[in-house]
């Protein structure tokens, strides 16, 4: 696996793409977990929890996950990628520049995403990564979620 140091900042912007990076291993987005959600957030809105409701009311056919949950998981994906940052002492969630959502997540359903880096900037307390991550429901072409974080790898 080939390693690049955090403060290589030519070696980061060489990593710079248009293409996304391999898919991660999917996450299954069951009415428990959407619930659970719900109850974290206090999110309660029918189009999440009530099955029932749905089945007879909802444009989905069924309920759908919070767009929120579906960002949450983020931090969960598993992705093998070829190569890593190393050296740094930690990684700060520094913000965002972009969030969408684009398309539905159906309970029960499976996602997955991929990531392509969009920016490298060296920063006084490290280097700064801006990272587009889109998040998919296994099988779908048109993408659930689109979110373009910010990352700072710290000296």
């Amino acid at each position: 696996m080939e390693t690049i140091r955090f403060d290589d900042v030519e070696r980061l912007r060489a990593k710079v793409s248009e293409q996304y990076g391999p898919w991660s291993k999917p996450i299954e987005i069951t009415q428990e977990k959407i619930n659970q959600f719900a109850d974290v957030t206090g999110d309660h809105q029918w189009i999440h929890i009530d099955v029932e409701r749905c089945k007879k009311e909802s444009p989905f056919g069924g309920p759908v996950a919070h767009g929120f949950l579906t960002l949450s998981l983020l931090p969960a994906f598993e992705t093998a990628n070829d190569w890593q940052v190393i050296g740094f002492r930690n990684v700060v969630n520094y913000g965002a520049n972009k969030l969408r959502f684009i398309s539905p997540v159906p309970a029960g359903a499976k996602v997955h995403s991929h990531s392509r880096i969009v920016a490298v900037d060296p920063r006084p307390q490290g280097t700064q990564v801006t990272q587009e991550t889109a998040v998919h429901v296994v099988g779908n072409d048109k993408p659930a979620l689109i979110y373009e974080g910010i990352f700072l790898y710290v000296k």
